[in-house]
């Protein structure tokens, strides 16, 4: 069956493993997608990713990461601007998640970036999500 939401569909796969406790989990390629988990990469949620070339459409393998007592570093992660209604927001509007603690992950004219990078280079967009 077609997944109507391929990056909600990510971010719930992402969620399902980390509460299980897994050490990696595979996804389906995207571009959008590649970009999300570069920027989760960058901002220290996840260890690391490789992206396989497949024929069809290629995968993902997220390496998901954990601190002391298997404690995830992704406490938190949902999906804001949905396929039925999306959410797009002004560079003043961009929300503070956690109080800074957590991050909101945007897709501006300038590439996928997180809010703080957002804010510096001035530029509003889609907010595809929070992580925390």
């Amino acid at each position: 069956m077609p997944v109507n939401d391929p990056v909600g569909d990510m971010l719930t796969r992402i969620r399902n493993a980390v509460r299980a406790r897994h050490d990696k989990m595979v996804i389906p390629r995207s571009r959008l997608k590649l970009e999300v988990i570069k920027v989760l990469k960058e901002e220290g949620f996840v260890a690391d990713f490789v992206a396989h070339e497949a024929k069809p459409q290629g995968e993902i393998t997220v390496m998901l990461k954990y601190g002391a007592d298997r404690q995830p570093a992704i406490q938190g992660i949902r999906r804001v601007s949905k396929p039925g209604l999306r959410r797009y927001v002004r560079v003043g509007d961009i929300p503070r998640v956690l109080g800074g603690l957590g991050v909101s992950i945007l897709s501006t004219s300038r590439g996928v970036m997180v809010d703080h990078q957002a804010r510096k280079e001035n530029v509003g967009g889609e907010l595809i999500c929070t992580v925390y």
